[in-house]
This record gives structure tokens, C-alpha cells and sequence, in this order.
């Protein structure tokens, strides 16, 4: 199975399955759950804009992440729900994280950005607690959404753990996410694999394999993915073997659908009753997975069109 297939069937579901990114009316609601509102339609604008930044305009693919992302802007109401959040939270991060997605791909609100680069510029944003890679990543959506960063890049990237370049046998999953997000961040999302600093691009073109093994190993197909895009995000790829095998075994996860479940066994449609082509996956369960496949798959894919891969064998 291609590289190209696990895209394309990934696209498949997560354009079956939009409606499960529709903002409800708890959006904005004092108590509303972020994480189940705003964060999968963040992740949803981000995939989208970065996958159609690596496809040419006549791939098929990138009219549909095209229409994905305006039908993602369209839930924010063209952006007019930003300055409601700033109003709502004015030092929470996340609502400039998520615009910053959209802005990348063009789509702007002026009255937003102005109001946020005077939030950004107080002490009380400067200071807000983070994770060192969440505070990268604010650093970066300043940057995406033209606002002036609040602090530099190398100061917030020698926090990481990625930025320190750890003893890889400390390597678990709570060090792998973060390690891709800082590698993510660094890129513009896979754009620009020469941004990525020589001695973190030779740590990771080392170590990445047998992380990367590890995971597929414990069926771990959630980071799995990330770690494919990391792959895909260096300025030089790692073996051909090694890729060729991660796919593989990849796509034999990813179910009939296009659905990838975040981990575990794929379960049997035929087994468990539901049609051939019907996901039996909950929404939660899958959704990012199977984002994050269409993502590296795009990543990929776009490596090798645009490079020379003669000898690096990554797989088509």
C-alpha cells in the first residue's frame, strides 16, 4: 500500500466525518471543554493549511484540504469568535495557537491580531506558566499571525526537552510528542526542513529509528504518525528501510475507512458487525490519528517530489 493511499483514505474519513470539528454552543461557554471543542478544530486548520502548502494546486488533494480549511474558518465565524474568546480568557494561549493555524493558510482578522499584539505585549502574558514546547509554540503563532514574538526562539527551544539533547534511552511518550511539536514549530509545520539547527537534525536522524520502531512496536500509531512527520521534516530523511517498514506497517492499522485509532489493535469490521468501510472507532478515539497520517503521508509525498531521493529510498 502507498504512501499515497493512507493519505488519500485518511482525507476520506476526515472529510465523511467533519461534522464531528462543528463548534457547539459551549464553544464559548465559561466551562466549556477545550479540548473537545477548539483543540480538535485547531489541529484540523493546522493539517489542512500545511497540507495544502505541500501540494501543487491541480492535486485533487489539495482542492479538498482547501475546502476542509474554509469550512474550518467558517466555523469561527471568519474569525470573528477570536476577539470573543480574547474577551472571555484574554491571557489564555490557545485561541492565538489556533488563529495562528489559520493565518498561515491566509486567513486573517485584523481587529484580532491588533488586539492580541497588545495582550501579547503585557507582563501578565510574558509570565504566563508553560511547558518550554508550548511556550515555542506561542513564540511561533506570535510570529504566523504577524504579531511581534514575545521572547527569542533559541531561548524558548534550549528549554525543551528536544532543545537539550537528551540521553535517548529517556525517550517516552510524553518526550515524543513534545519532541515533534518542537521539531513542528521549527519547520513552520514541515515547510522548511533547512530551518531545523544541525545538531538537533543529526540527533534526530540518529535516534529517530528506533523511536520510531519502538512505537510501532507498541502500537503507538498516534505518535507513530508524528514521528513519520518529523521524518519527513528533516533536512535529511532517514533510511530507506526504515521508512519503507514504518509505512508499512502503518497502513496495515489504518482500517478500511481511512480511520486510525490513536493506538491499539485495529479492529475487525467483519469481527465486530459494523459494514466493510464503516469505522467502528469512536470520533475521539481517531480523529487526530488519523489527521496526523493524512499529515505525514502529505509531508512525504511532497519530499518526493521535490527532492532528489536517489539512494534515500523513502517510499512511494
Amino acid at each position: 500500500m502507498s504512501v499515497r493511499h493512507v493519505e488519500e483514505a485518511a482525507l476520506d474519513w476526515v472529510s465523511a466525518h467533519r461534522d464531528g470539528f462543528v463548534l457547539g454552543e459551549d464553544a464559548l461557554a465559561a466551562d466549556g471543554q477545550v479540548n473537545r471543542t477548539w483543540k480538535p478544530l485547531g489541529e484540523l486548520a493546522q493539517v489542512c493549511a500545511s497540507v495544502s502548502a505541500c501540494t501543487v494546486p491541480s492535486d485533487p488533494v489539495h482542492a479538498r484540504v482547501s475546502e476542509l480549511l474554509e469550512f474550518a474558518w467558517q466555523q469561527t465565524r471568519r474569525g470573528e469568535l477570536f476577539p470573543l474568546m480574547q474577551s472571555l480568557e484574554p491571557f489564555a494561549t490557545y485561541p492565538l495557537e489556533v488563529y495562528a493555524a489559520f493565518a498561515s493558510a491566509g486567513h486573517r482578522h485584523a481587529g484580532y491580531e491588533a488586539s492580541a499584539a497588545v495582550v501579547a505585549r503585557t507582563r501578565g502574558w510574558r509570565l504566563t506558566e508553560q511547558y518550554p514546547t508550548r511556550r515555542l509554540g506561542v513564540v511561533e503563532a506570535e510570529r504566523r499571525s504577524g504579531i511581534r514574538p514575545h521572547g527569542p526562539v533559541p531561548q524558548a527551544l534550549s528549554r525543551t526537552w528536544l532543545g537539550g539533547l537528551p540521553e535517548p534511552w529517556t525517550f517516552e511518550r510524553a518526550a515524543g510528542y513534545a519532541l515533534t511539536h518542537v521539531v513542528f514549530h521549527l519547520t513552520e509545520w514541515g515547510r522548511t526542513p533547512q530551518a531545523m539547527p544541525p545538531d538537533l537534525a543529526d540527533y534526530l536522524l540518529h535516534w529517530l529509528p528506533p523511536w520510531l520502531d519502538t512505537c510501532l512496536e507498541a502500537r503507538m500509531w498516534d505518535l507513530s504518525c508524528e514521528l513519520l512527520a518529523v521524518a519527513a521534516s528533516l533536512p535529511q530523511p532517514p533510511g530507506a528501510a526504515v521508512l519503507e517498514d514504518a509505512w508499512q506497517r502503518l497502513a496495515a492499522a489504518q482500517h478500511a475507512s481511512g480511520a486510525l485509532p490513536e493506538e491499539g489493535v485495529m479492529q475487525d469490521a467483519a469481527a465486530d458487525g459494523p459494514a466493510a468501510g464503516q469505522d467502528p472507532y469512536a470520533f475521539t478515539d481517531c480523529y487526530h490519528s488519523t489527521l496526523m497520517a493524512a499529515f505525514a503521508a502529505a509531508l512525504t509525498t511532497a519530499r518526493l517530489r521535490d527532492v532528489d531521493h536517489a539512494g534515500q529510498g523513502v517510499p512511494g
